[in-house]
């Protein structure tokens, strides 16, 4: 990205990670828009009005050389999102449904400057094995995915033990599609 000075809109360590290793140098900013949405929408429409609902809160920051990449990541299971569980007994809740079933992770990404706004959403099926009741526990009381959709992260110890398969970019599951949001950017760069 020669001409912009990259934004990510997150504080995510994973999103870091990920932006990081597509090699651009960003800057984050954070943002504080509470993350509800319409009934109406459908399960890929749900991260895409998130991630422009980030956007625009943080619309009156950006720069006119800057690029401001925002992202939200749902779990759909059982025709609802599974959020961020509120508690260690939600959380089970939640790794019990996933259990021995399969499930989609869908990442929206807006790309905005001050000119334009592009989205695109990214879907990913995830197939756990059959957890016991131990293996949810452990992994509850050792990694507390309180700040994880679905209560798991796939990078962790539940992500080794219990996903027996997955259709689609494993790094959209930790949160960004680095393999389409490269593509995305290198397009934004020639439309220019």
């Amino acid at each position: 990205m020669q001409h912009y000075k990259i934004v990510l809109g997150s504080q995510s360590p994973r999103r870091k990670e990920l932006l990081a290793g597509l090699g651009y140098t960003f800057t984050c900013r954070t943002t504080d828009a509470e993350e509800i949405f319409p009934d109406s929408l459908s399960a890929e429409e749900i991260p895409i009005f998130l991630s422009r609902l980030k956007a625009e809160d943080l619309m009156p920051t950006l720069q006119a050389d800057e690029l401001l990449i925002t992202a939200d990541t749902i779990v759909w299971h059982n025709q609802r999102v599974l959020g961020k569980p509120h508690d260690e007994a939600e959380a089970k809740e939640m790794l019990r449904s996933l259990s021995a079933a399969t499930h989609e992770v869908i990442t929206g990404v807006t790309l905005t400057t001050l000119q334009r706004q592009h989205s695109f959403a990214v879907n990913t099926k995830v197939r756990f094995a059959s957890l016991t009741e131990e293996e949810i526990t452990h992994y509850i009381q050792q990694f507390k995915p309180m700040d994880k959709a679905g209560a798991y992260g796939i990078q962790e110890w539940i992500g080794y033990i219990g996903v027996e398969r997955i259709e689609g970019s494993y790094f959209n599951v930790m949160g960004l599609p680095v393999q389409r949001l490269y593509k995305e950017l290198k397009q934004w760069e020639l439309e220019r």
